[in-house]
This record gives structure tokens, C-alpha cells and sequence, in this order.
């Protein structure tokens, strides 16, 4: 099934095949991703669009002498299996697994991690400069960037740096996913970008204005007809050429046929270069190119039916979704706001509802947050919706655009805690640390599903910036009570109390998903278990209460230690004085790698049996 693939092993296995040959290549690389993907689960419409640009790079550049970038790393399912991984791919983000991102401890051939996007730019060009000091002048660099991600201002930022380096080697792939590939690019324009990429037309190029620029009008009327003249095929050329960096494209990014010699020219240019190429989403998927939003980030499936819907119980970003479009419903300053994850973030049934008041800003957190304060202090009420592991990319505007000035903007935080098999990128272990610093936040982190939506309507009603952190997937099962309820602020709530007797009494303070985790253990241990609810402000009270009249405190969190709710314990605890021993249990100081969340919650010492362990030996110490 897959005899031309399984003799492929390295690059330089892939140079030893011809075009024709490397087309077969393709579709058998296709048909193996569709078949791990549909075992595993992973990213299938957009790695399934990047095959030939893979084989293609691969195939004309020398890697990993030559550098290779993934922008986000979704995409670089073929580029891994080129790379040696391809039986590896049977255990693609699964615990000790293979990586659903490039990971340098994984392989010579993953030149940069990369799991957030709009950082490949940055990180290539540090490599050319890098090796442009070094003496490695014939070291390649190429990026590979998709049409989204290149709304981040990051992406900006770099390209006006590399603007200015003519003497290094760098090329940047723009893959572009997102639209149809226009009429000109046929068998006759990609002849002429063909001569365009060639080495006599750059140095024609370059003579010609060398020539003319003595001459600032002359000079300046050469600079514009070249612009107008690509522009006729690639209107986006202007905004590259402005950046100074030499465009080509667009080009078919799944004809080998154009795509390598095009790559092979471009090889011999001095840098920076641009290519366009137009890629489909899902490509040689029915299924996925018809859905490619639906076949992102997907579970195992069946190949031949596609993706089944099933009921479920609801997830907390389902709650979230509910209670924003019944909010907004009621109150027409509620605006929704996310960078770029609008079905991710629970924002899809809000836009069709309210799409006037529906804004995806693209992958721009920094910008999110700081919309959304110009939306608040002129008297809107924005909820801007992130992922926990992007609010890290935002993390100055929440200080200085919102907090600073106190403005009404409401956090709803997704996948905070340990997220399963995106891994060490997107886990959201540390936002309970980096935001318990920043004065006039709240902070709240519901057990279920209903105080999510009542953290939520608080959250709404607060005078100030407020943030409501909450884990993927579904939460314990609680019923939702309709009405919208408003939280005390700061309040904890008694799950159970403790009957032990003395020298043995046991307080578990609980935070957000690992309240309903430890009810059974505390049960077991007859201890006293608290519902925290808030992060800040801390129930203060209940914590001295649970102080003076127990001989252990347990703090548990699904986030870092350092810094995280526990230290927070810790400290009203010093506050008032307490000398009552402490025993914090949360994610531990590592990063967290990707695999199923009990095994990483075993990992982490986060299971039941490993904190019964902890809480014993320390009542016997």
C-alpha cells in the first residue's frame, strides 16, 4: 500500500526519486497521514495541505544543514514522516509519544519549536543572521508561515527587520489556505514566475536599478512599473516589496512540477525572499477539504464515514457559549472578542447571533486585549475570549490597558490546566501565577458546570477586570440552574466537613477541577473539603478557620506550584500568623509533554492514589 513511502526514510532518500515519482510519493504520504490521523487524532486538514510543499522542500534544500521552520508545527505531519518518524506516527501525541509539534529534542530536523504561531520569521531570521556571523553563508533558511498566521503583529515585526539583511539567506513560504487559486496562475504564469525566480532576472534586476538610481525620478518610475507589473498577477507583492523583501507567487502548492524548480531557483537568490504558493486545506480528503475548520484538531474517526456527531454532556466551553449569547441577548453593550479561535473559544453561536457585535480580531491577543479596553472605558462590556496559553502573549496590555485602569473587561479563560495531547505548548499551567500578581483583578475558578456560569454573570456585574478559568473538555455532571445568579465576591463554599478527630484532621482547599477529583479522597480521609472558588480575592476567613482546626492544610490546583492559589494559601496563612503545616499539591516545575490526561495527571502527582500517598506520609512526619 505504501511501497515507494516505506523506502523513503530520510531526505536524502527523497533525492534519489524522480517528479513523477515523488507525485506517487505524494499520495501515498496522504493516504498514510488520513490513516495515523483517523487511529490517533491530531491535525489533518492542514497537515494534509502542506504534503507536496514538504516533499518539495525536502527535496531541493539541504536539511538539516539547511533550517526548516514550521510556523505553529500543525502542519508538519508529512515533514515528520520524511524525517525518520514514520513509524513513530502510531503514537502520534500519546504519552511518550511522538510530538503533535516540531520539538528539537525530537529530531535534528526540527530547527525550532514552535506550538503558538507568527514566531517561524523571528526565529529564522536570528538563524541567518546567526549564521551569516559564523561564515555559513551557504546555510538556508526557510519558514513556513500560513495565510493566518501572518496577521499576528509579530510576523510584522520580523519582516521589517529582515527588510534591511540583504546579505543573508532567508526564505519566507507564505502558505496561503484560505482562498482559491486566481486564473493567472496557470501554465503560463507559472512559466513566468519561473523567469522571475531565476538568477539572470534577479541580477537584470538589480543592474537596472543600479543604472537608474543616480536618477531619483528615473529610479522611482522603474521601482513603481516593477511593482505594477507583478502586481498584475500578485497584488500582495506590494506589501512584501514594501517590507523589502523580494516577492514571488502565487504558485500551486500541490504541483511538484512547478514548485521544485521554483524552489531550486529561489535556492540560488540572495535573501530575503518571499514565495506565495496556494495550498487547499484537507487536500485528498473529501471530507476534511468540504470541513477543514471540523478536521483541525480531531479525535480518532472512522475514515471511510468521517466525523460523527455524539451526544455528550456539556463541556464548560458549551456553558460559556450559552450563557454569552443569553447575556448578550439581555444586554446589548455585551461584545464578543476573540483572536482568532472563534469555534474553539465558544464564540460561533454568539457571531451568528450578534455578528454586529461579534469581533474576531485574527491572531493578535495583544490587540484583543487592548480593543477590548477601548470597548470598556467608553462604556461597552467586552468579553474577550482566550485560551489560557495565549493570554500569555497578552500579558502586559492585561496589566497596563486593563487592570492599570480598572476597566470592566471580562476574561473567560479556556483550557487552563493540563490539556491532553497538544502538549507542553498549550497547556495552561501558569496563568493562575501570572495574573494573582496584577492588582483589581478577580480571579475565579469554578468546580462545575453551573458555577461556571454563575462565575461568569459575576464576572458580567463586577466593575472591573475579572477572569473566569476554566478546563477543556466537560465538567462533573452538575445540573444548570437557568437563573443568573451572582457569586459573594470572594466567598468559598464547604463541601464537606471534617469529623476526625484531633491530630488527625485533614483540610483540603480545593481549586476549580480538582474540587469534584478529591470529593472521593476526602471522603475516604474524613477531611474537610473547600471549594475555594476564588483565587483572588481569597476567602481569607475560611482559610484561618480551616487553619486553627486542622493539622494539615492541602492546597490543590491544576496549575504551577510556583507562584500558583497554594502559594496564595500560603500567604494569608503567614498573614494572620498560622503555624499549621502546608502541603501543596499542583503541577510541578517542568514542562508538561502531551499524552491523555491521567497519565500526565499520575505524572505530575495529581491523581487520587499519588495525593492520598503525599497526604499520609505527611500526617506521619
Amino acid at each position: 500500500m505504501y511501497e515507494l513511502l516505506e523506502t523513503v526514510n530520510s531526505p536524502g532518500d527523497l533525492k534519489k526519486l524522480s517528479i513523477p515519482e515523488l507525485e506517487v510519493l505524494a499520495k501515498e504520504l496522504r493516504a498514510f497521514i488520513i490513516d495515523s490521523v483517523s487511529k490517533t487524532g491530531g491535525h489533518l486538514s492542514s497537515s494534509l495541505g502542506c504534503v507536496e510543499l514538504a516533499i518539495a522542500i525536502h527535496y531541493v534544500f539541504d536539511t538539516p544543514e539547511d533550517k526548516l521552520i514550521w510556523d505553529v508545527g500543525h502542519q508538519a505531519y508529512a515533514h515528520k514522516i520524511l524525517t525518520g518518524r514514520r513509524e513513530q506516527m502510531a503514537h502520534l501525541r500519546q504519552y511518550q509519544g511522538l510530538s503533535g509539534f516540531p520539538k528539537i529534542t525530537e529530531s535534528e530536523f526540527d530547527a525550532f519549536g514552535t506550538g503558538h504561531s507568527s514566531t517561524s520569521i523571528s526565529a529564522a531570521l536570528g538563524m541567518a543572521v546567526s549564521a551569516r556571523e559564523r561564515g555559513l553563508r551557504d546555510r538556508h533558511h526557510v519558514a513556513v508561515i500560513g495565510d493566518g498566521a501572518m496577521t499576528a503583529g509579530m510576523v510584522f515585526e520580523a519582516m521589517n527587520c529582515a527588510g534591511d539583511m540583504k546579505d543573508i539567506r532567508l526564505l519566507v513560504i507564505l502558505n496561503d489556505n484560505d482562498c482559491s487559486i486566481s486564473p493567472p496562475v496557470g501554465a503560463l504564469s507559472k512559466h513566468f514566475f519561473s523567469l522571475m525566480s531565476g538568477r539572470f532576472y534577479a541580477q537584470a534586476r538589480e543592474s537596472v536599478k543600479a543604472l537608474v538610481r543616480p536618477i531619483p525620478r528615473l529610479y522611482d518610475l522603474t521601482r513603481k512599473a516593477e511593482e505594477y507589473s507583478k502586481g498584475i498577477v500578485a497584488p500582495a507583492s506590494t506589501l512584501f516589496e514594501e517590507f523589502g523583501l523580494n516577492y514571488h507567487g502565487p504558485i500551486d502548492g500541490h504541483d511538484l512540477k512547478a514548485l521544485i524548480p521554483l524552489l531550486k531557483n529561489m535556492k540560488e537568490l540572495p535573501g530575503p525572499l518571499v514565495l506565495h504558493i496556494v495550498t487547499e486545506k484537507g487536500h485528498g480528503y473529501e471530507p476534511a477539504a468540504h470541513d477543514p475548520t471540523q478536521y483541525h484538531g480531531i479525535s480518532p474517526f472512522d475514515v471511510k464515514v468521517g466525523i460523527q456527531a455524539k451526544a455528550h454532556a456539556k463541556t464548560y466551553t458549551e456553558v460559556f457559549s450559552d450563557w454569552l449569547c443569553e447575556i448578550g441577548a439581555k444586554d446589548k453593550k455585551v461584545v464578543g472578542i476573540t483572536p482568532a479561535m472563534e469555534s474553539g473559544s465558544g464564540l460561533t453561536n454568539f457571531a451568528k447571533k450578534f455578528p454586529d457585535r461579534f469581533f474576531d480580531v485574527a491572531i493578535a491577543e495583544q490587540h484583543a486585549v487592548t480593543f477590548a479596553a477601548g470597548l470598556a472605558i467608553d462604556g461597552m462590556k467586552p468579553v474577550c475570549a482566550i485560551y489560557s496559553t495565549f493570554s500569555q502573549r497578552a500579558f502586559d496590555q492585561i496589566v497596563h490597558d486593563v487592570a492599570l485602569q480598572n476597566l470592566p473587561v471580562l476574561f473567560p479563560l479556556d483550557r487552563g490546566g493540563i490539556v491532553g495531547a497538544d502538549g507542553a505548548t498549550h497547556h495552561g499551567a501558569f496563568d493562575l501565577s501570572f495574573l494573582r500578581c496584577i492588582p483589581n483583578l478577580v480571579i475565579m475558578a469554578p468546580s462545575d458546570e453551573n458555577e461556571a456560569r454563575r462565575m461568569l454573570y459575576t464576572g458580567y456585574k463586577y466593575n472591573g477586570p475579572a477572569v473566569v478559568r476554566y478546563p477543556r473538555g466537560k465538567g462533573p455532571g452538575v445540573e444548570i440552574v437557568e437563573e443568573m445568579q451572582e457569586l459573594p465576591l470572594g466567598e468559598a463554599r464547604v463541601m464537606r466537613q471534617s469529623g476526625a478527630e484531633k491530630e488527625k484532621r485533614v483540610a483540603i482547599l480545593a481549586f476549580g477541577s480538582m474540587v469534584y477529583q478529591l470529593l472521593p479522597l476526602a471522603e475516604e480521609l474524613d477531611a474537610t473539603l473547600v471549594d475555594m472558588r476564588f483565587v483572588k480575592p481569597l476567602d481569607k476567613e475560611i482559610i484561618k478557620e480551616a487553619a486553627e482546626n486542622h493539622d494539615l492544610i492541602v492546597t490543590a490546583e491544576e496549575n504551577v506550584i510556583q507562584g500558583g492559589a497554594g502559594s496564595a494559601c500560603l500567604e494569608a496563612i503567614a498573614e494572620f500568623g498560622g503555624a499549621v503545616p502546608v502541603l501543596q499539591v499542583g503541577i510541578p516545575d517542568k514542562f508538561v509533554e502531551q499524552g491523555d490526561n491521567s497519565s500526565l495527571f499520575k505524572e505530575c502527582g495529581l491523581d487520587n492514589d499519588s495525593i492520598r500517598e503525599k497526604i499520609l506520609n505527611r500526617l506521619k512526619a
